[in-house]
């Protein structure tokens, strides 16, 4: 392991007058996987837009190799990539346009880097097909794309496995396996047991 990549230091959150979570501290280290539990609305998804500095945390402090986010914004996010729970694409563009999108945030360009992207994740021959005639998995699997597309040193994801089948599960275990493999970190949000992650670390949320 290269070191502490992403750190929340006395992180404290809450809702409507409810405190979701206190005095937590958690990171995530190069080469780990992390895996946060528990039961519907303990503050998972709130956890994880804590860390990427979508939400604020009513105490405490998130830190990117060190420092606190907000002093290195730009630097973090050129190095975190964030899906959120939703599908995340717009339904009217097809599949190719959609990751074009986010490829032209970056800078990135190369239809045929996008088209690739979309075949790991079993799309081949849906490049030009609107969005808003693919399955609920096949429109995660656009989503999920962005893994291969835009390469990241920390990868937060919020139930990754939603509406994806067998086979797509396989596959995203092995990404998640291959990314730590590479120096990178995840921190996840899953029901799914991930007995084939190997140094699978969990933090449960009461």
């Amino acid at each position: 392991m290269s070191g502490r990549l992403l750190e929340g230091i006395n992180l404290c959150c809450e809702r409507d007058h409810r405190v979701l979570f206190e005095s937590l501290n958690m990171g995530v280290d190069a080469g780990e996987v992390l895996q946060i539990e528990g039961p519907n609305g303990s503050g998972k998804t709130t956890l994880l837009r804590v860390l990427t500095g979508l939400s604020e945390a009513t105490e405490g402090e998130v830190r990117w190799c060190g420092q606190p986010i907000r002093k290195v914004r730009t630097r973090y996010y050129q190095n975190m990539q964030y899906l959120g729970h939703a599908a995340g694409i717009k339904q009217a563009l097809t599949a190719h346009e959609n990751l074009r999108w986010h490829a032209a945030l970056t800078g990135l360009e190369g239809d045929d880097q996008i088209d690739d992207a979309l075949g790991k994740v079993g799309l081949r021959g849906y490049e030009d097909v609107p969005c808003y005639t693919l399955s609920a998995g096949q429109q995660r699997r656009v989503n999920l794309a962005r893994l291969h597309l835009l390469p990241a040193k920390l990868w937060i994801l919020d139930e990754p496995f939603t509406a994806i089948d067998k086979a797509g599960v396989s596959a995203i275990e092995a990404l998640l396996i291959h990314q730590a493999q590479q120096g990178g970190a995840v921190i996840l949000t899953t029901h799914q047991d991930l007995q084939h992650v190997p140094g699978l670390r969990k933090l449960t949320l009461k």
